[in-house]
């Protein structure tokens, strides 16, 4: 049977290793982007086989989540987008159609 793949990006460890392991306990398989949204560009990139973008709003580097979301749209529109976050939360119309 094929999984879904799901890639999370998160900065921080032990919040990724929980989103990991409740994804993977759903019945998906991850890939992990640890560090930043540039990190998750670069494996999309590489990848054909993503299906679902799980990000963290707050994070560092060139772009947050909000910024990842709409990148992703543009790129690979049929990557379904999950956007969270312990701290913000996305203002209304701030993320792409189609993004929850």
């Amino acid at each position: 049977m094929l999984k879904l793949v799901v890639l999370v990006v998160e900065d921080q460890p032990l919040l990724r290793m929980d989103a990991v392991d409740f994804i993977e306990d759903a019945g998906f398989d991850t890939i992990e982007a640890g560090h930043n949204a540039d990190e998750a560009i670069a494996i999309l990139k590489t990848r054909d086989d993503v299906a679902i973008l799980f990000t963290d709003i707050e994070m560092p580097g060139s772009m947050n989540g909000v910024k990842l979301a709409h990148a992703v749209r543009l790129g690979w529109p049929l990557v379904i987008i999950v956007v969270v976050s312990g701290g913000v939360a996305p203002r209304h119309g701030e993320l792409p159609d189609n993004a929850r």
